[in-house]
């Protein structure tokens, strides 16, 4: 049980901090129906690591999350531009392009690059295992920020990702607001993509989002039910990662798949008995 506590207590520990924003942010991607925003602003903090891995700064230094952190922010102010009310290309398209160009970029930038492959497969699978207590503190730092911030503005933010035709209606600036979602979801990802790695961010994003949006339309509701998933699918992910010694981002990841699938039949039928 100590070898256990030892090794496995900051990385579920890391889970819970990481799924206690991402479970948040994620019920605004889902009423904006931008699902893979995570992966392209994901994949653009990557391009940042990646050019300033050229200019000869290391992946783990300041300059890093700077360059991750300035390209995060000039999608974010592009994918604010591009929101307008009568869409003729979806925003989901735009941000799927974005998503390919960035990756594609960023393979010809890791091409260059000393153990480029590695550099890849750092950013797929991540670090969570190895994940350290100040690296905790720092993100769950900053975290708080974001969800105080989130916190003030809660009205506001909410109603453009659930109800942008009202909100324009009443004279309120969508692309400014969405900047600042936007801008405020990229400082998220820049800190979680290095700790748990492109897939398990994703997982964190829309896997608890989605469990709450199958039993509730209420945010509130929506937030604890994503909540009490991320902390059941990170203890038996990391559970089961200590056990089977098997990696632990990918453990957790096929975790969380599972329970959706469990609770997904777990809805249907209860439909079924409700008819």
């Amino acid at each position: 049980m100590s070898d256990f506590l030892s090794l496995m207590a900051a990385p579920f520990v890391g889970c819970l901090v990481l799924v206690g924003l991402h479970a948040y942010m994620g019920i605004h991607v889902l009423a904006r129906g931008v699902i893979f925003v995570d992966l392209a602003i994901a994949q653009l903090a990557a391009l940042g690591a990646t050019v300033a891995l050229l200019v000869g700064y290391t992946l783990e230094g300041k300059a890093a999350y700077g360059f991750s952190l300035l390209f995060v922010l000039l999608g974010a102010g592009f994918f604010a531009l591009i929101r307008t009310r009568h869409e003729r290309i979806s925003q989901e398209a735009i941000i799927g392009i974005t998503f390919v160009v960035a990756s594609a970029a960023s393979i010809l930038a890791v091409d260059r690059a000393p153990h480029g492959a590695e550099h890849i497969k750092g950013l797929l699978v991540g670090s969570i295992l190895w994940v350290t207590w100040p690296t905790i503190a720092r993100t769950a730092a900053v975290y708080m920020g974001i969800g105080f911030l989130h916190w003030i503005f809660r009205r506001r933010l909410l109603q453009i990702s659930r109800d942008p035709e009202r909100a324009q209606r009443e004279g309120v600036s969508l692309r400014l607001w969405d900047f600042v979602f936007y801008a405020s979801f990229g400082v998220m990802i820049v800190l979680s993509v290095p700790i748990a790695g492109v897939l398990l961010v994703f997982s964190f994003l829309i896997v608890p989002a989605v469990c709450g949006a199958l039993f509730s339309n209420r945010t509130r509701a929506q937030l604890f039910v994503g909540w009490g998933i991320g902390l059941a699918g990170s203890m038996v992910g990391c559970g089961l990662s200590y056990q089977l010694d098997l990696p632990t981002g990918a453990t957790v990841v096929c975790t969380f798949g599972l329970v959706l699938l469990i609770l997904a039949a777990t809805r249907i039928i209860l439909r079924k008995g409700a008819d």
